[in-house]
């Protein structure tokens, strides 16, 4: 089959009219909308692949559009989730089961042209009681018989799921549903308990181990196979372009600092690293190439001599800039801790484009904490200890920018020059207290450069308690940095 047929194979669409350069269109879509940069030169990589592949094999069919699409791993799972959801369908037509099929198919999809699935590889089984279902699961999973846990997770589907068209239910719930119904724990633990008694005499704790870890993996792929048929069946109902939307997540450099869940920090302390190493790279680069300077008319007429006279030659003088110095005075209060941690783990993986880095965290006292970074690897263990060792409450605990800024103007002001770029970070919500914004003024007047940073959406700027328009009066900028995107447009300024 080639990519202008109909699609019949693992690229199918629910759609059988619809032919693959049409779906694959719209899988590369979705994926610019998710974030992922795709070019069109990529585009056209990615067409000409999959002429090269059997269409057939769906896992080659993705690694070959993953290859040709995906230019960073961070970026994987998202590309994944679109997949999965443009290619669940396998087959010409899915029909979406019910509790009233009598049977499934041998290979977990429904026969096309046929108003229910017909009995298959795995039998009529509508008429098995729970505790047969869980005991031909249980020898599935004994077996690693994949044909058999891909039937049985249809039939858990079916059984347990509760799905219905039109309901506007997410999968999560549905998964929930199902899995609670087959309790995968207990059935572990029989998978474990029936390992030992076959064993003549009986498991070590290593071949115990090894037994755990691999049943253990089978039910993984249970599961996956489970969220698999349930993603089939909603993009059956919903439509593929639907689904795509619902499940669309930020990429981990765009996902916002303020709201990030558990596992979106920890996806955002993965991809900061790389990120600085690039960023490290980039500013370095600037500074060794950066644009010519003054012409050097003495130069030029000395070296004209070799041209008769005539200035063919035209010398320029090369700027030396002296590496800046940095101040970061960083609000960790409530949620916007979040956002300072980021920061401050991106300035110092950095810090060799600057001559001096001086750190400063603030609630409503201020403390410098510029030693807990230095002599360390781990700037992660650094962070951990401004958090939980830095003075930083004066009264009682609420934001006092005034105050703080007060303390940093009374005791470190003396350290502001004019080669000192100052970040200040943070939502400007300051709890009614005065703003003291003279004292921005005044570190204006010393510094080289005074940017603030507010992880707020700039609408809730000057809202409530909050007045960051009134120390923006006295920054050379103020910017809104809510993800690592826009925190690394914001660091390639200041060198």
């Amino acid at each position: 089959m080639t990519v202008t047929e109909e699609s019949s194979g693992p690229a199918g669409d629910p759609n059988p009219d619809t032919p693959l350069l049409d779906l694959l269109a719209g899988f590369i879509s979705e994926l610019r909308n998710a974030g992922l940069p795709v070019s069109l030169t990529e585009n056209l990589d990615a067409m000409e692949a999959v002429t090269h592949i059997p269409l057939e094999d769906r896992d080659a069919f993705k690694y070959a559009l993953g290859a040709t699409l995906v230019k960073n791993h961070a970026h994987w799972r998202a590309f994944e989730v679109v997949f999965e959801v443009y290619f669940a369908i396998q087959g010409d037509e899915y029909v979406i089961p019910t509790e009233a099929d009598a049977g499934d198919s041998g290979d977990g999809t429904a026969q096309p042209g046929e108003g229910a699935p017909q009995g298959g590889g795995g039998g009529s089984m509508s008429g098995l009681t729970p505790e047969q279902l869980t005991e031909m699961l249980m020898r599935a999973l004994m077996n690693g018989d994949q044909a058999m846990m891909r039937v049985l997770a249809r039939q858990a589907v079916i059984r347990y799921a509760g799905m219905e068209p039109g309901r506007p239910v997410g999968g999560t719930y549905y998964l929930y549903r199902t899995l609670r119904n087959l309790d995968l724990d207990d059935i572990l633990e029989r998978l474990m308990a029936t390992a030992g008694e076959e064993a003549p005499a009986g498991l070590t704790a290593l071949e115990e181990r090894l037994e755990r870890d691999e049943f253990s993996d089978r039910i993984e792929r249970l599961k996956q196979e489970i969220e698999g048929e349930i993603r089939r069946w909603l993009v059956a109902d919903r439509g593929v372009e639907a689904m795509a939307r619902t499940l669309r997540r930020p990429l981990p450099e765009d996902v916002d600092f303020m709201h990030a869940s558990r596992e979106e920090m920890a996806s955002l302390r993965k991809a900061i690293y790389p990120l600085t190493r690039k960023l490290a790279v980039r500013l370095a680069r600037k500074r060794r190439h950066g644009r010519k300077g003054a012409l050097d008319f003495r130069s030029t007429m000395r070296h004209s001599l070799n041209y008769g006279g005539v200035p063919a030659e035209p010398k320029f003088k090369f700027p030396r800039p002296a590496k800046p110095e940095i101040m970061v005075v960083a609000d960790i209060s409530g949620s916007v801790a979040a956002f300072a941690r980021f920061t401050l783990h991106l300035v110092y993986a950095i810090s060799g484009q600057f001559s001096k880095v001086r750190s400063f965290v603030f609630i409503d006292g201020l403390d410098e904490v510029t030693g807990f970074f230095e002599g360390i690897e781990d700037i992660g263990e650094a962070v951990h200890r401004v958090n939980t060792e830095a003075d930083v409450i004066w009264v009682d605990g609420h934001s006092d920018y005034g105050h703080a800024l007060g303390v940093f103007w009374e005791k470190y002001g003396k350290g502001v020059g004019p080669k000192t770029t100052v970040m200040i970070l943070g939502d400007a919500r300051n709890n009614y207290h005065a703003s003291q914004s003279w004292i921005v003024k005044e570190i204006q007047h010393k510094a080289r450069k005074v940017y603030w940073l507010n992880p707020e959406p700039r609408a809730y700027w000057d809202t409530g308690d909050s007045i960051v328009g009134e120390y923006s009066t006295y920054c050379d900028d103020t910017y809104e940095v809510r993800s690592l995107r826009q925190l690394e447009a914001f660091v390639e300024k200041l060198v």
